[in-house]
């Protein structure tokens, strides 16, 4: 019976040894995870696969280094979620209307992450989040979560940066308001 080996272990394996295993482990590990969470900024299945593909292709490859710090899961949603912006980039107008058609059609439900972080119990935190709009909620997810750039933030919603500037100065003013 082999022991589970820990991320640090695959990665380290897969870096230097191009441990074919290792790699695998990894992607069996991660890449479901990775898939869900993009859905929810990317309606087009075929975008999101193509994504998680060139996320791990950039581990295999060595494109991606990751420093030991941190955790694995958080290094793969910043490599994935980059990628995201850019295969989102140059999908051009195309991909801005695939976004807003899935904003409209999910715009009633909740995913998955927004339920865990409404049911985070921070003082009032979670009661002001759940108060937060969508949009505003959605620059907050995206900048201040996922820690993309505005630029990037305004690419994966679909909105001038400007209104990422926006949205997200007023999301932080009316959370200031209602934890204080």
């Amino acid at each position: 019976m082999s022991e589970t080996r820990s991320d640090g272990e695959l990665l380290r394996a897969v870096a230097a040894d191009a441990d074919r295993r290792a790699f695998e482990e990894l992607y069996r590990r991660y890449a479901p995870w990775l898939r869900a969470r993009l859905r929810g900024r990317c309606a087009d299945l075929g975008i999101v696969d193509d994504v998680v593909q060139e996320t791990f292709l950039a581990v295999w490859r060595g494109k991606a280094r990751y420093r030991e710090e941190g955790d694995v899961a958080g290094w793969l949603w910043r490599i994935g979620s980059r990628r995201m912006v850019d295969a989102l980039r140059g999908d051009g107008a195309r991909g801005r209307l695939r976004q807003a058609l899935a904003r409209l059609r999910h715009r009633d439900e909740v995913s998955a992450e927004e339920r865990v972080l409404a049911g985070v119990e921070h003082g009032d935190l979670a009661g002001a989040l759940v108060r937060l709009s969508p949009e505003l909620r959605a620059v907050l997810q995206a900048t201040v979560i996922d820690g993309l750039s505005t630029r990037e933030a305004a690419v994966l919603l679909g909105i001038p940066p400007g209104t990422v500037k926006t949205r997200a100065m007023r999301a932080r003013k009316q959370l200031r308001e209602a934890l204080a």
